[in-house]
């Protein structure tokens, strides 16, 4: 996040958009096309909810923030408003053209905080990869929580957007910690892992 606070330094637009939208990445999940497609009325910045259109699945959903993402959000819409007070494009996140910001101008902010904070040195870090660290995280809080994380998949899976299960039961397969926490529970349980 500091990385993305001091990208290009002569485009101090670029900063203003990329903390914020990375941030809301890291925070709910979200996938970085859902977040580009949020309009300023899909955001309520009162009850802290968006409103997902055209997700993956041709479904819409609605996700609650965190009030620390909420304040970033207010924040950001706030300046946005000040230096756009009547704007093209009815999109939440826009250009410093007053235009929706686009996937290609996502990637290279990203790429850009990316190679400042050096993380792309090796498997370069991903937007998508902010996805999958929020549902592991997730999964492993209510491991460490007693919680039986099966069950709350469900739950999970609506709030990603995943059209089934089975796309949320990946995480716990694809994270090596996070598998050993599922075993350990299912032997405690006297299952089978």
């Amino acid at each position: 996040m500091a990385a993305c606070r001091s990208v290009s330094p002569d485009y101090p637009e670029r900063a203003g958009f990329l903390t914020p939208l990375v941030g809301l990445l890291a925070s709910t999940g979200m996938r970085s096309g859902e977040a580009l497609r949020l309009d300023i009325s899909d955001a309520d910045l009162t009850q802290g909810i968006l409103h997902i259109r055209r997700t993956k699945f041709r479904k819409d959903r609605l996700v609650p923030v965190h009030p620390s993402t909420l304040a970033v959000l207010r924040d950001y819409a706030r300046h946005r408003d000040g230096d756009l007070p009547t704007p093209d494009t009815p999109a939440f996140f826009v250009s410093s053209r007053g235009t929706r910001l686009s996937k290609s101008g996502l990637n290279a902010a990203f790429g850009a905080a990316r190679s400042l904070a050096g993380l792309d040195r090796g498997k370069p870090v991903r937007l998508h990869d902010l996805r999958h660290r929020f549902a592991v995280r997730r999964l492993a809080n209510w491991h460490q929580q007693g919680a039986d994380a099966r069950a709350m998949l469900p739950l999970l899976a609506t709030y990603l957007g995943h059209g089934h299960y089975s796309d949320t039961a990946y995480y716990i397969t694809a994270d090596a910690d996070l598998l050993a926490m599922a075993a350990e529970r299912a032997l405690a349980w006297g299952e089978t892992p």
